[in-house]
C-alpha cells in the first residue's frame, strides 16, 4: 500500500458529528478514569485498521496510522436526553436478531440515558411516507421486553427506496433528533441520502446504522449479526441431505443456501457440518462439463463412494444458467437465476446419459433460516451493537454504522460500509479450510 493510499484511508475513517458535546453523560461516572486495555478502548484512542507488520511497514509514525474511532459511552454527549425524541426503522430482508437490536436500543435509551420518547416506524422507509398510511409504534420497555424471543421484526419491513425529502419532512414533523436504521447495503445508502438532506437543510438529526445482512457481506466489520444463527440453522439442511443421500443407492443431496454475492453461509455451514463434499460459491467460478467439470467429478465420486452432498450458494454459477431476462427486485437488486433447480436438472441429465441410477434430494431452506430467532451468540452481539449505537448517537455521531473490527467495537463511516461487498477470498484461509474439509479440487474445468 502506498503512502497516498494510506493517507486516503486515514481520512476515510473520520466520523461526522453534529457538533461539540457539552452535556455530561449519565454514564460519565462509569467510565471516568478508564484507560485502554485489551478489553476496553478509551474514547480518545483509535482502533488500528491494519493488524500485520507487512501492512504497517513503511506507513510512517504510529500516530499517523489509520484507525477507527472506538465505540462506547462518552463522558460528554450532544443531545439532552430529557428532550430527545428517537426513531427506529428496520428495512430489507429478515435476519435473525433484529428484535434483539430493537430491544437493546430501547432499553439502553430508557434505563441509562433517560430518553422516554422512542418511536418505531413501520414497514421500512414506507413508514415515513404519508400515502402508505402506516402508524407509528410507541416503543417502551414493556412493549419490547419479550420480542427477542421471536424471529422477524416487531416493526415490519419493506424493500425499495423512498423519497429522502419526504423522510426528512416526517422526521422534522415528529421532532426526531436521532434515527436508528437497521438494514443492509441498500438501506444504508438510503440512510446516507437522509443524512445528506438533513445536512442540506441545516438540521441536526443523527443518523446511525446497525448493519444487517444475513449474507455477512458488509465490509469493515468482523461479522454481521444473525450470521452465526443463519449458518447454524443451515447445518440442519446439510445433515438432512447427508442422511437422505446415504439412504438410497447413488444418493445425492443438493442444498441451496442464501448468498447472493458472498458465500459465507455456505462455507461456514459446510465447515460446521462436515458432510458436504462440494461447496459452490459466487466468488469461485466453476464449470459443469468436460472431464474436469463438476458433473463428471460428481459421477465418479458417487460411483466410488455411493453418495455425495452438494452445498450451493444462491448466487453461484449464475453465468451457467440460461440467460432469460429476470429483472430486478424492489430494492434494485438483479433477480438471480435459480442455480438450485438448474443444477438438479443438469445432474439428473448427466447421470441418465451415463446410464447410472440417481436418487437426488433437493433442499432449499432459505426463508426458514432467516426467519428464526437469534441464537445466544447473536442475541449478545445484537445487544452490544445496539448499546454502542446509542452511545454514538447521543454523542452526536452521524452517517455512521457500529460494527466490530478485529474484536473491537468501532464506528465506521456509512460511505465505507457501502463502498464494496465483503466476500470470501478465493486465496484466503477460509476457502482453503473449505477445500480441506470437503476434499473437492481447487477448480472445476
Amino acid at each position: 500500500m502506498s503512502l497516498g493510499e494510506h493517507a486516503m484511508i486515514a481520512a476515510d475513517l473520520a466520523i461526522d458529528t453534529l457538533g461539540p458535546c457539552r452535556i455530561d453523560s449519565p454514564l460519565r461516572s462509569r467510565i471516568e478514569g478508564r484507560r485502554t486495555t485489551e478489553h476496553y478502548v478509551a474514547e480518545d484512542d483509535r482502533v488500528l485498521y491494519h493488524d500485520t507488520l507487512g501492512q504497517v511497514g513503511g506507513l510512517g509514525a504510529a500516530a499517523d496510522l489509520p484507525g477507527f474511532e472506538p465505540a462506547g459511552p462518552r463522558r460528554s454527549i450532544f443531545f439532552d436526553p430529557a428532550k430527545l425524541r428517537v426513531g427506529i426503522v428496520t428495512c430489507g430482508g429478515l435476519c435473525p436478531g433484529i428484535n434483539d437490536v430493537i430491544r437493546g436500543i430501547v432499553m439502553e435509551l430508557v434505563f441509562h440515558y433517560g430518553v422516554r420518547r422512542i418511536y418505531g416506524f413501520r414497514n421500512g422507509y414506507q413508514g415515513f411516507i404519508p400515502r402508505f398510511g402506516h402508524d407509528v409504534v410507541d416503543l417502551t420497555p414493556d412493549v419490547v421486553s419479550r420480542i427477542a424471543e421471536d424471529g422477524g421484526t416487531l416493526l415490519g419491513t419493506s424493500r425499495g427506496a423512498q423519497d429522502s425529502d419526504e423522510i426528512v419532512d416526517c422526521l422534522e414533523r415528529q421532532d426526531i433528533g436521532v434515527l436508528f436504521v437497521i438494514g443492509g447495503d441498500g438501506t444504508l445508502r438510503g440512510a446516507m441520502q437522509v443524512a445528506e438532506r438533513v445536512r442540506a437543510r441545516g438540521g441536526r438529526i443523527a443518523v446511525v446504522g446497525i448493519p444487517k445482512t444475513i449474507d455477512n457481506d458488509i465490509p469493515f466489520i468482523d461479522q454481521s449479526f444473525g450470521f452465526q444463527t443463519a449458518f447454524t440453522e443451515a447445518t440442519k439442511s446439510i445433515r438432512a441431505a447427508h442422511v437422505e443421500a446415504k439412504a438410497s443407492p447413488h444418493g445425492v443431496g443438493l442444498v441451496k443456501l442464501m448468498g447472493r454475492h458472498s458465500g459465507f453461509i455456505a462455507c461456514y455451514a459446510a465447515l460446521a457440518e462436515p458432510d458436504a463434499n462440494y461447496v459452490l460459491i459466487p466468488e469461485v467460478p466453476f464449470q459443469l462439463d468436460g472431464p474436469r467439470g463438476l458433473l463428471e467429478h460428481l459421477l465418479t465420486r458417487v460411483r466410488d463412494r455411493g453418495h455425495a452432498v452438494i452445498v450451493v450458494a444462491e448466487g453461484a454459477g449464475q453465468d451457467l444458467v440460461p440467460t432469460e431476462e429476470v429483472g430486478v427486485d424492489a430494492s434494485g437488486n438483479r433477480r438471480l437465476r435459480d442455480i438450485g433447480h438448474f443444477l438438479r436438472r443438469r445432474i439428473e441429465g448427466h447421470f441418465a446419459a451415463a446410464g447410472v441410477e440417481l436418487n437426488l434430494k433437493y433442499i432449499d431452506p432459505s426463508y426458514a433460516i432467516r426467519s428464526v430467532e437469534a441464537n445466544p451468540f447473536d442475541s449478545v452481539y445484537g445487544i452490544r451493537l445496539a448499546q454502542n449505537a446509542v452511545h454514538a448517537a447521543v454523542a452526536g455521531r452521524t452517517e455512521m454504522v457500529v460494527g466490530r473490527w478485529r474484536g473491537r467495537y468501532v464506528h465506521v463511516p456509512m460511505r465505507l460500509a457501502v463502498s464494496r461487498r465483503n466476500q470470501v477470498c478465493p486465496d484466503g484461509d477460509l476457502w482453503l479450510a473449505v477445500l480441506e474439509a470437503t476434499g473437492q479440487p481447487p477448480a472445476f474445468g
